[in-house]
Parts: structure tokens; sequence; C-alpha cells
């Protein structure tokens, strides 16, 4: 019996993600006479049309459809099995491809990266920024291979591990009310106007539920884009905030006169933790990984304490 080839399948899953021909042979390096044959050889593989062509657009067959899920999964499987050998050949190696939440990247990457780099020479890491929602479905759908992202956090059935403890300080201009605090309790944040970033952030939810708030009527609507964002408008009055210590360790505040308390409270904090699909052959490596950010934060708090 004649088999479609991992050639084939490829072909379909980028088109099936592009909805073009030429884009879809661009993303496999390839001519678009070479994908589309590649396509008709694997309809005749499975004796029925994947594509309907006689429409200007691309549009999936319901067989082309089922099988776009059923080849990224037979992909995935393949690329385990290599990434299996390899990690028994020599750890983090070849490429890993790592989403990181906004929250993380710009405070945690700088850190880690020339770690990796002088550790794991061969190692090709490929990084994208995106919200935690995205992220995991990234994740889930083999785009990523592992994700940098604070829990508590829907991960779907993905394996999980926490690397650190990341509390929130809350944060004003000087001569607030709460400024000379030696710790700030939920409570205490009743009668201020709160500012946090918008929704899609795993951090805002974080953040409402360290302040154990039950009515958001105290929040701010204008919502910032970004932690960065958050600062400036904090310093001009608008409102108080929370900030996790490790984007105040990795210098969000440089520059500014916000004045930051400690928070008390049983979800003062978030976890800083690593995901990858269940099951993965690469588990070893992403361990191996999340040891290497796990050091490189423990360093950094080591630097600032000092």
């Amino acid at each position: 019996m004649l088999l479609p080839s991992l050639r084939q399948l490829r072909y379909l899953v980028a088109l099936a993600e592009t909805n073009h021909f030429g884009r879809a042979a661009d993303a496999c390096n390839v001519t678009q006479s070479t994908l589309s044959a590649g396509i008709k050889e694997l309809e005749t593989v499975l004796g029925a049309p994947l594509v309907d062509r006689t429409r200007r657009s691309v549009v999936l067959t319901p067989l082309g459809r089922d099988t776009v899920e059923r080849a990224r999964r037979l992909i995935d499987e393949a690329g385990e099995l290599v990434a299996a050998a390899r990690v028994g050949a020599e750890p983090l190696s070849g490429t890993l491809r790592l989403g990181v939440i906004p929250t993380i990247a710009p405070f945690v990457l700088p850190k880690v990266m020339p770690r990796l780099r002088r550790r794991y020479p061969k190692l090709r890491l490929y990084l994208r920024e995106e919200k935690t929602p995205v992220l995991i479905e990234q994740l889930q759908a083999g785009r990523l291979d592992a994700g940098l992202l604070a829990l508590p956090c829907d991960c779907g059935s993905a394996d999980r591990l926490a690397l650190f403890r990341d509390p929130f300080l809350f944060a004003c201009p000087p001569g607030h009310r709460l400024a000379n605090r030696k710790t700030v309790k939920p409570e205490d944040l009743a009668a201020e106007q709160l500012l946090l970033l918008e929704d899609g952030h795993c951090l805002r939810d974080q953040a409402l539920a360290a302040c154990a708030l039950a009515d958001r009527r105290q929040v701010e609507p204008f919502a910032a884009t970004s932690l960065q964002t958050l600062v400036p408008m904090v310093e001009s009055g608008l409102g108080v905030t929370l900030l996790p210590k490790l984007a105040i360790d990795g210098g969000l505040l440089r520059g500014s006169k916000l004045v930051t308390v400690p928070l008390s409270g049983d979800n003062a904090e978030r976890s800083v933790g690593l995901a990858w699909r269940k099951g993965s052959a690469r588990r070893p490596d992403f361990e191996r990984l999340g040891e290497e950010i796990r050091a490189a934060a423990e360093t950094q708090r080591g630097r600032e304490a000092a």
C-alpha cells in the first residue's frame, strides 16, 4: 500500500495555514509548482481531492481539513522521534521554538540567552513573544515546542514545570498615602483606583486575584498594553498598580520615581514556569532549559540583593 510522505503532508499543512499556494511554497522553501505537484501526489495516494480548485481562494474539502489535522499529528510524532534520538546524543542541541509571554520576555531573556549560548552552542533557539492564550494554542498546535509563562494559568493538557516564585509589589507615586508602609494588604487597596494591563494578559487576572477584588469597578477601564506603558500612567497620578518583582529586578523602574512596597496575602505572587506538550520526548531538554532559566533568575536576584 502506497503511503503519504511527510513532505507531502507538510505541503498540505502549509497550504492550510497560509491559504495561498505561493506563500505555502515560500514557507516550505520550494517553488509553487513543486508544492502544487506534491499536493496532487498526496490526493492521488488518498484517492480523493483535498483542495477545491474551482474557487479563486484556497478552500480545503472536508477530507482535506481532516487530513490536515492528522498530518499535523504525524509531523509532530516524526519530530519527536528525531528529538528523542538527539536528546540521547547531546542535550539542548538543534532547533527549539520557545514562546514567552510579554511580562516575562524582556526581563528574563537578556539574562538567560548569554548563558545558553556559552553552555549549549549547538542550540538554535527561536523566540516568539505572545500572550498566554495564543502561546498555549500554538504550543498545542505544534508551532511552538515550549512556553515560558506565568502560573497559575490554563495550560490545557500540557506538562508544566514551576521554576521560581515572583512576588507582586504595590507601586505608587511618591507621597501616596501607602508609600511609606512596610507592607500593603489587599484590603488597603479598597479605596484605590487600580491600573492594570489589558485583557489577554494573565498578569491582569493574577493581579486581581492578589488584590482579592470582588468589585472590578475599582479597576481603571483604560488598560495598559504593556508594563512599560503602565509605569508612566501610574507616575502621572492616574492610579496605582501591582508589578512583578521579576520586572522590577530586570530594570522596569530604572529612571522612574515610583515607590514599591511588598504586597501581603495568599495570592501575592505568581510562579514563572515552563510548559510543553504532554508526553514530549524532549522533556529532558525542557527540564534542563528550565534549570538554566531558574539559575539565571537566581543570579539576577542575588545581584539585586547585593
